[in-house]
């Protein structure tokens, strides 16, 4: 979400971390003033509520027809965390909101179980997880959705121009199935946060998800998981450091509508500035990556770096 967003509905934030925009949206589901309190924002703004989590986008940066799609995908799936419908009835509400303009809002019901990170990852645990992406692939609507790497162009589209887009290699992904998007009780997990979700090969999506993972045992269990499941052909694997850059690429291709500057009369406040110094040092890492790909796609590593200038505001070639 561009930072201009982000930063217009922090201020409208109190000691407790409520907001009169929140509270708007979640009359829409029947909550009181008062009860939303802010979570985070990355690509939408998310609240808590009892048992819940209400997330919103404003309109000129989402479509509401996207945040639809992901609404009924959710609803159709196992293991994923469902939307709650409106007191209209509605998976998603359109909402106008006096000085802050138009939102595209869901209600997701809170998955049950606890985060884990990586340290805490058990055989029988990573064997779940990849099942669990490998339910996705298999489950999931074959109708239209984003096309996850449409933005690029250059050496590296020209490579997954390349690569076959049949049914058992492209479909439906999650777009973000690390361990931080999901939920455990025991063995047993359960997904939410699809806001990255769309159409894909399906090796690119395990590559996103075992991004922080690395070789080992507990990459061989979320392969033999995944594999239980349905079909993964070593072909394939042998794919991921092409959508490790790719997916890299991407990000570069849309740092700079997020580092938009924020529309102030004043300097930025200091957590604004830190915010875009550590995008601008996660860009770097990022064009570190496609550097190390390999050598067929890592021409498109002249995606120009964002810097910061003397104001600490970052600035985009």
């Amino acid at each position: 979400m561009p930072l201009r967003q982000l930063a217009r509905l922090v201020a409208t934030l109190d000691g407790t971390r409520r907001s009169p925009v929140a509270d708007a949206v979640a009359a829409r589901w029947g909550y009181h003033p008062g009860v939303a309190r802010h979570h985070r924002s990355s690509a939408n703004h998310v609240f808590a509520l009892d048992g819940a989590f209400l997330r919103f986008t404003p309109d000129g940066y989402r479509r509401r027809a996207d945040l639809a799609w992901v609404a009924r995908v959710q609803s159709g799936l196992d293991a994923v965390a469902p939307p709650v419908p409106s007191l209209r009835g509605r998976l998603v509400e359109t909402v106008d909101v006096p000085g802050h303009g138009r939102v595209h809002a869901m209600l997701v019901r809170a998955a049950p179980g606890e985060q884990i990170d990586v340290e805490e990852l058990t055989p029988g645990r990573a064997r779940a997880w990849g099942a669990g992406l490998a339910r996705l692939h298999r489950d999931g609507p074959s109708g239209p959705g984003r096309d996850w790497f449409s933005e690029l162009s250059g050496p590296l589209a020209a490579r997954l121009g390349t690569l076959p887009r049949d049914a058992s290699r492209y479909g439906f992904v999650h777009g973000d199935y690390e361990l931080d998007n999901l939920a455990w009780v025991g063995d047993r997990l359960a997904a939410y946060d699809l806001d990255e979700a769309g159409r894909s090969w399906f090796v690119a999506d395990i590559a996103a998800a075992v991004r922080d993972l690395g070789p080992g045992p507990a990459f061989d269990a979320f392969l033999a998981g995944y594999r239980e499941v349905r079909p993964l052909p070593d072909g394939d694997l042998s794919l991921l450091p092409v959508f490790v850059a790719a997916r890299a690429a991407a990000w570069l291709v849309r740092l700079p509508a997020v580092l938009d500057r924020v529309e102030s009369d004043g300097p930025e406040p200091d957590w604004l500035v830190r915010l875009r110094h550590r995008l601008v040092a996660h860009a770097d890492r990022q064009r570190a990556l496609v550097r190390d790909s390999p050598a067929e796609i890592s021409q498109v590593a002249d995606v120009s770096p964002p810097r910061i200038g003397s104001t600490g505001a970052a600035t985009v070639n």
